[in-house]
């Protein structure tokens, strides 16, 4: 059994919001408040990006529209003692699911840590 790292996108809706700073400021501080109530405070939450298709910038992926935002967040999280990439996967999601309930949320990258990392 290994340890991975796994990061997950989720989809935070974000009702009336004037600007998209607010709406990433409301979805983070949102999440963030479930996530913590639900005792995994291990959680990180960050704005997703989203690379401009013009000129390959990266920028932070949130829309308003009609005083109504969809804001992409990124939420990490280390499993551990997990049979492989698959099951640390759903894990993770068995894990946030419940707490982020009615949120889509979708596994983007799974990596098996590197325990000489830990003893340095």
């Amino acid at each position: 059994m290994s340890d991975y790292f796994v990061g997950m996108e989720a989809a935070w809706l974000v009702r009336e919001v004037e600007s998209v700073d607010d709406a990433i400021g409301v979805a983070v501080s949102e999440a963030g408040r479930r996530l913590n109530d639900a005792g995994l405070e291990y959680v990180e939450v960050e704005v997703g990006g989203t690379t401009c298709p013009a000129c390959g910038e990266p920028f932070d992926s949130a829309f308003v529209a009609a005083g109504t935002a969809i804001v992409a967040l990124t939420l990490e999280m280390e499993v551990f003692d997990a049979d492989g990439e698959d099951h640390a996967a759903r894990i993770a999601k068995s894990e946030v699911g419940p707490a982020l309930r009615d949120t889509p949320i979708e596994v983007v990258h799974t990596a098996e840590v590197d325990e000489t990392d830990d003893e340095t």
